[in-house]
């Protein structure tokens, strides 16, 4: 005789490298909603026809690529603690909080009046998306949110991997500065500021791990490459 239970559907939420599941993902998605409504809220009346238009375009296209991306990934066979992800889903949330959100005192400009500035930030942010969704692509089932050791875990070093040993922590930072330079304000450069915190915590992690698991290859990969920018960082 066939066991024909039913399962609850779990709520599953990708925000950009990170996943949330269950209950965790409603605060990011609210998150992410309110921070929505403060932005067209402080921007309304030149939110249309605008570099910022572009910008959010660019950010939901990533959210909606990584969240369907995020279903195609190999099993994990160790993770990292639970309380370690909260740290860093905290600083993330944060940090996109304080890139959208128009707080008192933060949303006064750093950056000239005029069009070159909000020009260069949609050219950032174009090219971080294309990076992310190619190093994405690039990593295929080797891919987690978490820092994990995969089933069958690979060392890639192709494609954007050559260059650099973390591509979309790069790409999302780049996201990250490509709004700033449109928005223009402070809160926008506190966010990027504390998203790099996060990545560079982040990249500690987990470049250890990735000792653990490759070893002396990894050690050489190390060598060889930049975390983040080629031949600079």
């Amino acid at each position: 005789m066939t066991d024909q239970r039913t399962q609850t559907p779990t709520i599953a939420l990708a925000l950009g490298p990170v996943r949330f599941t269950g209950r965790a993902a409603l605060v990011p998605a609210f998150a992410v909603l309110a921070a929505i409504v403060a932005l067209v809220a402080h921007y309304r009346a030149r939110l249309l026809s605008s570099p910022l238009t572009i910008s959010a375009i660019l950010w939901i296209t990533f959210q909606i690529y990584w969240t369907v991306a995020a279903t195609n990934s190999a099993p994990s066979v160790r993770s990292e603690s639970t309380a370690s992800r909260a740290v860093h889903q905290r600083l993330m949330l944060l940090s996109i909080a304080l890139l959208f959100t128009p707080l008192p005192w933060l949303d006064r400009r750093i950056l000239p009046s005029g069009v070159i500035w909000p020009v260069i930030g949609v050219g950032i942010s174009v090219a971080s998306l294309a990076l992310a969704i190619g190093a994405r692509r690039t990593l295929g089932r080797n891919w987690s949110g978490e820092i994990t050791q995969k089933t069958d875990h690979q060392l890639i070093r192709s494609g954007p991997y050559r260059f650099a040993r973390h591509p979309i922590y790069s790409a999302l930072i780049g996201l990250c500065l490509g709004t700033a330079f449109v928005s223009g304000d402070v809160h926008a450069f506190l966010g990027t500021l504390l998203m790099t915190v996060a990545y560079i915590r982040k990249i500690r992690l987990e470049e250890r791990n990735l000792d653990d698991v490759f070893g002396s290859a990894y050690a050489d990969y190390r060598r060889s490459t930049r975390a983040l920018i080629p031949w600079v960082l």
